[in-house]
């Protein structure tokens, strides 16, 4: 064990309950069920795992009550939750995401304060690690995280059906897909889908898709969905388009690998970090031409949708639930022991 663990104090005492004696952790997350995304999900997940043997609150903001340990998602939205929990002396996890890793620890002191006040930090690929500061990287570990695997659907037969799901935001950078579609024209083209499901984040990413929807009828924008309609699209979908320009380990990444669907993925650490540096679906960031080629093959060739099923596949035992919840209450015992 790091040092900055072993000088967490072996008391203050546990909190305990009268009626529960076992330990009890509060999980931050800026995103609770109301936001609908990947943090959300990954904090629910989370909290079920850890309530098999803690007690746990999920909280956006720690209230001040007392907790035996704090595992808090994002160093810069949660900066204040996890400054005021490390005064206490008990120990500390902070969650690495996208935003965190390729932007705030670079520009932001709240979020770099968090780095130094952190026990342990936890990042969600196998990049991610490298991706920190030298000075941390000794407390960092790796938490893969988890789908449960589904069997494709059948896809619809007149059409072909690229899926986009996340919120617009430019992180996530859909207008590339966009351009990508729009590139694609004439004959069996014509028979693409777009289909975007997501919420509208960013007013003017909301104002730019509903105009290339209302000018292609090819984009079908759905809107926010819950999870279950969510992975239903997916696994009905022919394909994944994941062109962000930042991510932190996507969970819809995983749930397309998980349900046998290929990806389309822009090559960022994030998504390298997950599918390997020899998955052969990637495309440079940004760049629509290369997504738009990328479509046209896997519309064309099923040979090759089937070698991107095939290279997912041998990434998805990252992916299982049961070593994602072993690995979260490794982490819980780490910080608890």
């Amino acid at each position: 064990m790091d040092d900055a663990v072993d000088r967490v104090p072996a008391s203050p005492a546990p909190i305990r309950d009268a009626g529960d004696a076992r330990p009890l952790i509060v999980l931050v997350t800026p995103a609770l069920a109301d936001a609908n995304n990947g943090n959300w999900h990954t904090a629910r997940r989370w909290a079920g795992f850890l309530r098999s043997r803690f007690r746990v609150v999920v909280e956006r903001e720690w209230d001040g009550s007392p907790a035996d340990a704090m595992i808090a998602l994002h160093a810069r939205r949660s900066a204040g939750s996890i400054a005021a929990f490390a005064a206490t002396g008990r120990p500390l996890a902070v969650v690495m995401t996208g935003t965190d890793l390729y932007r705030d620890i670079h520009d932001d002191n709240s979020a770099r304060h968090s780095l130094r006040l952190a026990h342990r930090l936890v990042v969600l690929h196998e990049r991610g690690i490298d991706d920190l500061p030298c000075e941390v990287r000794d407390r960092a570990i790796v938490i893969h995280q988890s789908a449960s695997r589904r069997t494709p659907r059948t896809p619809r037969r007149h059409t072909f059906d690229l899926l986009l799901v996340g919120h617009l935001r430019a992180e996530k950078d859909p207008l590339t897909a966009v351009r990508a579609l729009r590139r694609l024209r004439g004959g069996i083209r014509e028979r693409l889908r777009l289909r975007i499901v997501g919420g509208d984040r960013d007013p003017a990413l909301g104002i730019a898709v509903r105009t290339a929807a209302r000018g292609d009828r090819r984009i079908e924008w759905l809107g926010a969905l819950d999870h279950a309609h969510t992975r239903r699209e997916i696994t009905r979908g022919r394909v994944l388009l994941l062109p962000s320009r930042m991510e932190g380990g996507a969970n819809v990444l995983i749930e397309a690998v998980r349900s046998g669907v290929p990806v389309l993925a822009s090559r960022i650490s994030g998504s390298v970090g997950l599918l390997g540096r020899r998955y052969p679906g990637y495309f440079p960031v940004g760049d629509d031409r290369a997504l738009a080629d990328a479509i046209a093959r896997c519309q064309d060739r099923p040979d090759w949708r089937a070698r991107l099923i095939s290279a997912g596949n041998r990434r998805g035992v990252r992916f299982m639930p049961e070593r994602e919840r072993d690995a979260v209450l490794a982490l819980a015992a780490t910080l608890l022991g």
